[in-house]
C-alpha cells in the first residue's frame, strides 16, 4: 500500500511516522510545499529576538533523517496541485517541474494559512510580513537586522500577535498593538484579558482595542485605524488569524464546512473513502458542545496524525473532538484557557455560573510565591465544567492542564477538592487554587453562596441593591474604592449588623472575593439577602478603573 501525505510539518508528519511504527511494508510518501519539514513554528517568534539563539534549533527533522530512520520518502518545496481522485492520483509542482503521485490512502494536512484582509493600500506597503513558516522568520529576522526598524505594528492580538509584541520589543523597537475587537486574546474573556492588557503597557507597549487597520499609506509607513487616529510603522506584522488550506480539497470536491474547513468524520475520512484529512484545517467538534469549530493548535493536530495512521491500518480510533487548550506568555505574566469562554457560553445559549478566585502558585509562606486569577465555568445545577482561564506569573499552566484533564475526563466541579496533588512549600499549597476554586464553585451549585459578575453590578445597584465593601480602611487608601460602596471591616461586621438594610439585597465585595464570601456567610445566617461580587474589587476595577476613587 502507497499511502501519500500532502503536508510535512505536525498533523502530516505524526501520520507518517506512526505509519511506518505500524508498518514496514507501507511505502510512505510526504509532500511538502515549503523548503523544511517538522520544524517547530510555535518557536519562530521567540527566534526573532534571540532567545531562541540557533536557527538550526527550529529544524526537528530533516528528509535525510526521516528517509533513514524511517524510510520516509520526503519531498520538500514540492506543492500539490491537483488531486485526480479517479484515477488516484496527486499532481505536483517543484520549482516549475510537474510529476504524478499515484496513492492508494492519501492524507490532506495542509495546515492553515494567514488571514490576508482587504485594506486600502496593503498590498503596495513593503513593510508588511507575517509568521507562520521558516522562510517568513527568515525575512524577519533579515529585515529587523539589515534595517533596524524604531517603530514596529502587530496588527491582531491573538497568541502570535502578543508574542511578535514582546518579542520585537525585547530588540528595544517601540511596540503598537492594534486589534480591531473590543479586547485583547480573544479566547479569554474581557475581564481576564485586561490583566493582558496592563502589562502589555507596564512594558512599553501601545495598545489599540476597537481599531482596526483601515488604509495603509506611503508604501505602509503610515497606517491609518478605524478610531481616525493615524500611526507610524517602519516595520508590520499582520497576525490577524489563520484559515484552512482548503483550495486543494474544494478543488477536488471534498466536502468543506465551517470557514472553509474540510469536513471529516470520525476517523477522518472524507467525502472521499481514500482520501482522509487532519490538523489546522479540518472542521473538528467542539468536545463540550459537539458543535463545528476549528482549533488550529498543534497538541490535536499532532494527536490527529497518530489516529488516522492507525485507523489507515486497521486499529479502531475516533476522533473524540477537542476542547482548545492554550497558554501564551506576555512578559512576565502567562495567560491560559481551556474550554469554552464565558462569550462562547452565551453564544451557545448554554446555562451557567462563572468564579473567580486568586490564589498563591505555591505556599504564600515560601519565598516566590505569585499569585494566580482563575476564572472557572460551569453548570449550575450538575456542576459540569465549561471551562478555565487563568493569569500570574508562575504555576498557571500546571493549573489550566488539571482542569483541561477534569473537563476530558467528564468531572465536575464538585470533584475538583477531591484532587490530590503533590505538595510541599516551594511547589504548591496544602489548598491547591485547583481546590479552592473547585470549593468556590460547590458553593454556588450546592446553594452556600450566590454571586453577581462585575458587568451585572450597575444594574443591581441602579435597582436599589446596597454595596459592601468589607477591605480595611488601608486597603481603600492604597487601592481605591467604589462610590456607593459603604465600608464595614470584615472583622468588625458583626458588630454592625444593624446598620444594614434589611429590606435590600446586599453585595459584597472585598479585594479578590474571599474576605466577601466569609461575609455574605455572615449576613446570610443573620437573615440578609446576600450576594458575592465574584472577583470584588480586583476584578470590578481592572475593567473600570475609571470608576475608582482615591
Amino acid at each position: 500500500m502507497r499511502v501519500v501525505i500532502i503536508g510535512g510539518v505536525a498533523g502530516g508528519m505524526s501520520a507518517a511516522t506512526r505509519l511506518r511504527r505500524l508498518s514496514e511494508e507501507i511505502e510512505i510518501i510526504v509532500l511538502e510545499k515549503g523548503p523544511y519539514v517538522s520544524f517547530a513554528n510555535c518557536g519562530l517568534p521567540y527566534y526573532v529576538s534571540g532567545e531562541i539563539s540557533e536557527r538550526s534549533e527550529l529544524i526537528l527533522q530533516t528528509p535525510e533523517q526521516l528517509k533513514k530512520r524511517f524510510n520516509i520518502d520526503v519531498y520538500p518545496e514540492t506543492e500539490a496541485i491537483k488531486i485526480d481522485r479517479i484515477n488516484k492520483t496527486v499532481l505536483t509542482n517543484a520549482n516549475g517541474k510537474e510529476n504524478t503521485f499515484s496513492y492508494d490512502k492519501l492524507i490532506l494536512s495542509p495546515g492553515a494559512q494567514p488571514v490576508i484582509p482587504t485594506i486600502e493600500g496593503l498590498d503596495e506597503a513593503t513593510n508588511v510580513y507575517t509568521l507562520r513558516n521558516v522562510p517568513d522568520v527568515d525575512k524577519i529576522v533579515a529585515t529587523v537586522k539589515n534595517e533596524q526598524p524604531k517603530q514596529a505594528v502587530v496588527i491582531g492580538a491573538g497568541f502570535i500577535g502578543l508574542e511578535m509584541a514582546e518579542n520585537l520589543s525585547h530588540l528595544g523597537i517601540d511596540v503598537t498593538i492594534v486589534e480591531a475587537a473590543p479586547q485583547i486574546l480573544p479566547p479569554l474573556d474581557e475581564e481576564m484579558a485586561a490583566f493582558v492588557e496592563k502589562e502589555l503597557k507596564a512594558k512599553g507597549i501601545t495598545v489599540y482595542t476597537g481599531a482596526g487597520a483601515t488604509a495603509f499609506k506611503e508604501a505602509g509607513q503610515t497606517i491609518e485605524l478605524s478610531s481616525g487616529e493615524t500611526i507610524s510603522s517602519d516595520f508590520t506584522v499582520l497576525s490577524i488569524g489563520v484559515k484552512p488550506s482548503s483550495d486543494l480539497a474544494v478543488a477536488a470536491d471534498l466536502n468543506t464546512g465551517l470557514r472553509g474547513g474540510i469536513i471529516v468524520d470520525e476517523t477522518y475520512q472524507t467525502n472521499d473513502p481514500d482520501i482522509y484529512a487532519v490538523g489546522d484545517a479540518i472542521v473538528v467538534k467542539q468536545q463540550i458542545t459537539a458543535e463545528d469549530a476549528l482549533i488550529s493548535l498543534a497538541s490535536p493536530a499532532n494527536r490527529q496524525g497518530r489516529q488516522v495512521a492507525d485507523v489507515i491500518t486497521g486499529v479502531a480510533r475516533k476522533n473524540q473532538g477537542s476542547i482548545g487548550t492554550a497558554i501564551v506568555r506576555v512578559f512576565d505574566l502567562a495567560a491560559a484557557s481551556t474550554g469554552l469562554s464565558e462569550r462562547q457560553l452565551r453564544n451557545s445559549n448554554l446555562e451557567y455560573k462563572a468564579v473567580h478566585t486568586t490564589s498563591k502558585s505555591h505556599a504564600g509562606y515560601f519565598p516566590g510565591s505569585q499569585p494566580i486569577v482563575m476564572k472557572l465555568l460551569f453548570h449550575p445545577v450538575t456542576g459540569k465544567i465549561y471551562g478555565a482561564q487563568a493569569i500570574g506569573q508562575d504555576g498557571v499552566d500546571k493549573r489550566i492542564d488539571i482542569i483541561a484533564t477534569a473537563i476530558k475526563a467528564g468531572m465536575t466541579v464538585m470533584d475538583l477538592p477531591e484532587l490530590e496533588f503533590t505538595y510541599a512549600p516551594p511547589f504548591g499549597s496544602a489548598k491547591d487554587p485547583v481546590n479552592m476554586i473547585g470549593y468556590a464553585a460547590t458553593n454556588i451549585v450546592e446553594g452556600f453562596s450566590d454571586n453577581i459578575q462585575y458587568y451585572e453590578l450597575k444594574e443591581a445597584l441602579a435597582n436599589g441593591a446596597f454595596l459592601l465593601d468589607v477591605r480595611n480602611p488601608g486597603e481603600l487608601k492604597n487601592n481605591g474604592s467604589l462610590s456607593q460602596a459603604k465600608n464595614i471591616p470584615l472583622d468588625e461586621l458583626r458588630e454592625h449588623l444593624a446598620d444594614l438594610p434589611a429590606d435590600k439585597e446586599i453585595i459584597v465585595s472585598c479585594q479578590s472575593g474571599q474576605r466577601s464570601y466569609l461575609a455574605e456567610r455572615i449576613l446570610k445566617n443573620n437573615g440578609f439577602n446576600v450576594k458575592n461580587l465574584d472577583g470584588a474589587f480586583q476584578i470590578y476595577s481592572a475593567i473600570y478603573p475609571q470608576e475608582v476613587i482615591k
